[in-house]
């Protein structure tokens, strides 16, 4: 997304190279009709001359913007073209002026009073303040917009490194998800895989052991396998609860947030469900109150638990509209980018966004149970 912005942005906007074709195009049909008119009381290949150096120097403009003026001074007492003047002075004041501002300002006087010098052949009392009010327009305007458009990009860059930091943050919050896997995985699969090595490692090294003995070991191999199989089903994808219970009491959870003075309404429970399912259920359910207490404190939560364990089991958390306003705290999505994962690597789903009421839903999917019904049915 970062990317595709960035690829519009440069197609919208023009950049240095098409400013300074369309500066010299401007300047060039300035000077044509400075010629043709003419604009000024030299002859016209004076005109043209001055017109076209002048237009030659604007391409300079980023560069040399000082120099540009002063060319474009020179060029508009010769041949009335104020095009390459006001594009230096005015592109000069885009950059940090600093003692350049004086320099620019002298040039622009000058080249308005040389103006009037040559056509009129002297110079008014009057002649000084129309140049330096056209001369602090000029410099005025261009750093007004020079200011704004440097406000504009840092203001751009800003988003642009929110985002990827945003999107560094989902990445660690991923990586710490399965990290946590991981380590499940080693505790509750590690001892049982170590029985099934002893009992086979046992009668690897006894090939002549009784019967009774190699059905006993074979029974118990099979048996720890089974075991091991069925932890494996229950915690792929799923991450600790924060609690060391066997089974995850959702009821108890709703009561210890209620007990703190937290209105919340509990609809199904989780009774019946596989051990893995109720994990997740229960996970999204504290991820739900946690992120109400944060951003509604003390608005109603409702939680619902509909479905079953062959059709498939949803689980939605709801406040409704906080009367206080909350501030988002740091790291905020962190949690629920992780709930995502947890609940993608057991086929489920997670969605959050606001009601209709103004309120917000939290809302997980988790599929059926059909590795039981294929069980039952084979």
């Amino acid at each position: 997304m970062v990317t595709y912005r960035k690829a519009l942005r440069r197609v919208l906007t023009p950049g240095p190279h098409a400013m300074s074709v369309a500066s010299v195009t401007v300047c060039l049909f300035l000077t044509v009709l400075a010629v043709k008119t003419p604009w000024a009381p030299l002859p016209r290949v004076v005109i043209a001359a001055a017109g076209l150096v002048a237009t030659g120097a604007v391409w300079f403009r980023d560069r040399w913007p000082v120099a540009v003026a002063a060319v474009g001074a020179g060029a508009y007492a010769l041949s009335g073209n104020p095009g390459p003047l006001l594009i230096g002075l005015f592109s000069g004041a885009g950059a940090r002026l600093g003692a350049r501002f004086g320099a620019l300002a002298a040039i622009g006087v000058a080249g308005f009073l040389a103006q009037q010098w040559v056509d009129d052949g002297g110079l008014g009392t009057d002649a000084l303040v129309p140049a330096l009010t056209a001369t602090a327009a000029v410099l005025v305007t261009g750093g007004y917009v020079a200011t704004r458009r440097e406000l504009t990009r840092s203001l751009r860059e800003r988003a642009e490194r929110a985002e990827a930091e945003r999107h560094l943050r989902d990445e660690q919050a991923r990586a710490a998800e399965r990290g946590r896997i991981a380590r499940e995985m080693h505790d509750v699969l590690a001892h049982k895989v170590t029985l099934i090595s002893l009992h086979a490692g046992g009668l690897e090294v006894n090939p002549g052991a009784e019967p009774a003995r190699v059905e006993r070991e074979a029974a118990l191999i099979r048996g720890t396998a089974q075991e091991a199989l069925e932890e494996l089903r229950k915690i792929v994808g799923v991450l600790r609860a924060g609690h060391d219970d066997i089974f995850p009491d959702l009821r108890r959870l709703v009561e210890s947030w209620a007990s703190a003075g937290n209105t919340v309404t509990l609809h199904g429970d989780l009774d019946g469900l596989p051990v893995a399912t109720a994990r997740a259920a229960y996970r999204l359910v504290q991820e739900g109150l946690t992120n109400a207490h944060k951003h509604a404190s003390g608005a109603p939560v409702t939680v619902s638990v509909t479905g079953s364990p062959q059709d498939g089991i949803t689980i939605t958390v709801t406040n409704e509209r906080s009367l206080q306003p909350a501030a988002r705290p740091s790291g905020a999505r962190a949690g629920l980018v992780g709930l995502a994962e947890r609940f993608r690597l057991i086929g489920g789903t997670v969605r959050g966004a606001p009601d209709d009421a103004g309120g917000w839903r939290l809302e997980g999917r988790l599929p059926g149970d059909t590795h039981d019904q294929n069980a039952a049915g084979g």
